[in-house]
């Protein structure tokens, strides 16, 4: 396996990581997201480079409670799969998460063999109690809304398996 660098994303890095994204967006994997989306959040994002600098991966950790986060967006280019990139970004992110306190990761997926492979497993419903559940239906975020599976968010996120790991 060649060398693969994980690092923290940039704003040069965005056109990059939409690149990554759009097959999976045609695919119906991932949901596009308008360019701002992905400024506002590039805080959130690494990305896996080769040594000679060619972004190959990314992925991202959102906050969503005390001890809960969201992996998002994780995608690797084509050439790459199968090749532990998606492991080294993944694992990356995981590590991010301890740093920050998080508890529990969250991810909506079809890779359910891949994540399973880390570690993650299907949920059901009532993962949260009610007391956070009050507080994160009032996020305007998506992915809050696909964790608490939202009837709202159903169209986009049929076929998705809805998977927690316990870090």
């Amino acid at each position: 396996m060649a060398q693969i660098n994980v690092r923290w994303a940039r704003t040069a890095d965005v056109p990059r990581i939409q690149q990554l994204i759009e097959p999976l967006v045609q695919e119906r994997i991932l949901l596009g997201k308008d360019r701002v989306v992905f400024y506002e959040a590039v805080q959130e994002f690494r990305i896996a480079e080769t040594s000679d600098g060619e972004v190959i991966g990314c992925g991202a950790l959102h906050v969503m409670w005390e001890d809960l986060g969201e992996v998002r967006t994780l995608a690797v280019a084509e050439p790459w799969l199968g090749t532990g990139v998606g492991h080294a970004l993944l694992d990356t992110l995981q590590e991010d998460a301890r740093t920050l306190g998080l508890k529990r990761l969250f991810c909506l997926t079809f890779e359910v063999d891949f994540f399973t492979r880390h570690g993650y497993a299907p949920i059901g419903e009532d993962i949260v109690n009610p007391d956070v559940y009050a507080e994160l239906v009032r996020s305007s975020d998506e992915g809050v809304a696909e964790f608490l599976d939202l009837a709202r968010v159903k169209p986009n996120t049929l076929g998705n398996t809805r998977m927690l790991r316990i870090l």
